[in-house]
C-alpha cells in the first residue's frame, strides 16, 4: 500500500474513515435529494425529458469516476484532481486543474448556503437571509472544526433522513399515479421525439450534473482513509451508482406528474418552486413543506458540511505545496484538521454567499460557475489518465488508461460548450487569471513544484 511519506509528505491528518464513511460522505455532498432544488430548471431546459438530462449527467460523470479511481490507486494523497493532474502530468498542470476546481469547491459551499437560507427564510420570513446564512456557516465551521469522525457520525444520520424523506415522495407520487393523476406519457420523462435535440440534452445535462458533484470530493480524504486506496475508488463508483438510481427514479415520478407543463417549458422556473409544486399536486401542501424543508437542511447543513470539508482539503493540499499562502497547511495538533483553511473556506464561503444575495439570479450564476470549474477541472483529469498510465507506464490496459478517459472527455466537451454563456466567459476569465498568477510565480522563482517520489 502506498503511503503519503512515498511521496515526500509527512501523515499529518488522522486515518479513521472507512469504506462505508467514505461512500456516505459522497452521498451526502451530492446529497439523494438534489434534483428536488433544480429540478424546474432542468425540466424547462430538457424540454421535459428531465430523466434522460440525469442519464446523460450519470454518463459525463461515470467516466470521470474511472479516471479518479485510476489516480487514487496511483496517488493517495489529499489536494484531488490538482495533485492527480499536477503528478500525472506536470506541476503547473496541476496548479491549474487546482486553480479551476476551486472555483468549483469555493464557491458551491456558497450556492449551498444560498439556496438553503433563502428556503428557510420564506417559512420564517422575520429571520432574512443573511441571518439563516450567518447560522449555517457557523454552525458547519463548529462541526468540521471538532474533527472528520465528527463530521462522518453527522453525516450519516442526515443521509438516513433524506432518505426518509425521498421514500416519502415516492409513495406519495406512485399513489397519486395510480389515482390517474399523471400529465403525461410514461416514457415521457426519458425521451420526447417532438423536442430532442443534442444540443437541448446537453444544455439540460450541464445543469443535471451539479447534482452528481461530490462524488469527486471523497478524493480529497485520501489521507484520512484508513483503507487501501483502491476503496477510495470504489467508494466514488458506489456513492455515485446510488445517487445516479435516486436522480433518475425521483425526477421521473415528478416529471409525470408535473402540473402547468407547457408553461414551465416555456417560461422557465421563474420561482423556483416547480418540485414543491409538484408534490403539492402529488399528495398535498404538507408533502410540498416536507420537501422544500428537507432540500433546505440539506443543502444548508448536510451538504455545505461536506462540502466545506472537502475545500479545505484542497487549499490544505496546495498550501502544503506552497501553491497557495502557507499559512493555509496548518493542522491543528489535537483535533488533526486542517484549521486555517476550515477557517478561510468559512469566510469566503460567507462573504460570497452575502454578495450573492443581493442579486435577483446569485444562485443561478452561482450554479453556473461551478459547473464549469468542475468540468473544466476534469476534462485534466482524463488526460492526466493517460498520460501517467499509458504514456509514460505504457499501460496495456486499454479501456481503463486509453478509451474511458478519451470517451470521458469527449463527452465533457459537449457538456461545456453547451454550457451558459456568461459561465463560459466568466469562467474563462477565471482560467486566464490562473494563468497570470501562475506565470508570476515562475517570473518570482517560486513556480510550483511537486515533492518528488522516494523510491
Amino acid at each position: 500500500m502506498s503511503t503519503i511519506e512515498q511521496f515526500g509528505y509527512r501523515q499529518e491528518l488522522k486515518r479513521t474513515l472507512g469504506f462505508a464513511d467514505l461512500m456516505i460522505y459522497g452521498l451526502i455532498f451530492m446529497v439523494p435529494i438534489a434534483p428536488f432544488g433544480i429540478f424546474g430548471y432542468v425540466f424547462s431546459t430538457s424540454h421535459g425529458m428531465v430523466a434522460l438530462a440525469y442519464v446523460i449527467g450519470l454518463l459525463a460523470m461515470a467516466f470521470t469516476a474511472l479516471s479518479y479511481a485510476q489516480m487514487a490507486r496511483a496517488f493517495p494523497m489529499a489536494g484531488s484532481v490538482y495533485t492527480y493532474a499536477g503528478r500525472g502530468i506536470a506541476a503547473p498542470v496541476g496548479f491549474m486543474a487546482g486553480w479551476a476546481i476551486l472555483l468549483d469547491y469555493v464557491l458551491v459551499p456558497s450556492l449551498l448556503y444560498l439556496i438553503a437560507s433563502g428556503a428557510m427564510h420564506s417559512f420564517v420570513p422575520a429571520i432574512p437571509v443573511w441571518a439563516w446564512l450567518v447560522m449555517f456557516v457557523l454552525l458547519n465551521t463548529g462541526i468540521n472544526y471538532l474533527g472528520i469522525q465528527m463530521t462522518a457520525r453527522i453525516t450519516r444520520v442526515m443521509l438516513v433522513a433524506e432518505l426518509a424523506v425521498l421514500a416519502i415522495f415516492l409513495v406519495a407520487g406512485v399513489v397519486a399515479l395510480a389515482q390517474g393523476k399523471g400529465q403525461a406519457g410514461a416514457f415521457s420523462p426519458i425521451f420526447e421525439s417532438s423536442s430532442f435535440t443534442w444540443s437541448v440534452m446537453f444544455a439540460a445535462a450541464s445543469v443535471a450534473v451539479l447534482s452528481f458533484l461530490g462524488f469527486d470530493g471523497i478524493s480529497t480524504l485520501a489521507e484520512e482513509n484508513r483503507e487501501d486506496a483502491r476503496r477510495l475508488g470504489r467508494s466514488m463508483l458506489a456513492a455515485l451508482g446510488v445517487a445516479a438510481v435516486l436522480f433518475v427514479v425521483q425526477t421521473w415520478v415528478a416529471a409525470l406528474l408535473t402540473p402547468g407543463r407547457d408553461k414551465l417549458i416555456a417560461e422557465g422556473d421563474l420561482t423556483g418552486n416547480a418540485f414543491y409544486d409538484t408534490a403539492a399536486f402529488a399528495g398535498g401542501q404538507w408533502l410540498a413543506v416536507l420537501t422544500a424543508v428537507a432540500t433546505a437542511i440539506a443543502w444548508g447543513f448536510a451538504n455545505s458540511l461536506v462540502a466545506q470539508a472537502a475545500t479545505s482539503r484542497l487549499l490544505f493540499a496546495m498550501a502544503r505545496d506552497r501553491q497557495l499562502p502557507r499559512f493555509l497547511a496548518k493542522v491543528d495538533p489535537k483535533r488533526q484538521v486542517p484549521v486555517n483553511a476550515t477557517f478561510a473556506v468559512a469566510g469566503i464561503s460567507l462573504a460570497v454567499g452575502l454578495f450573492m444575495s443581493t442579486r435577483e439570479q446569485g444562485a443561478g450564476e452561482l450554479t453556473s460557475l461551478v459547473n464549469f470549474g468542475a468540468m473544466t477541472a476534469f476534462l485534466l483529469l482524463h488526460v492526466a489518465v493517460v498520460v501517467h498510465y499509458a504514456i509514460r507506464q505504457g499501460s496495456r490496459d486499454y479501456w481503463a488508461h486509453l478509451v474511458a478517459p478519451v470517451i470521458g472527455f469527449g463527452i465533457l466537451v459537449a457538456v461545456v460548450i453547451n454550457q451558459n454563456v456568461a459561465a463560459q466567459w466568466v469562467g474563462g476569465i477565471w482560467l486566464a487569471l490562473g494563468l497570470v498568477v501562475l506565470g508570476l510565480s515562475y517570473l518570482s522563482g517560486r513556480g510550483p513544484v511537486l515533492p518528488k517520489e522516494v523510491k
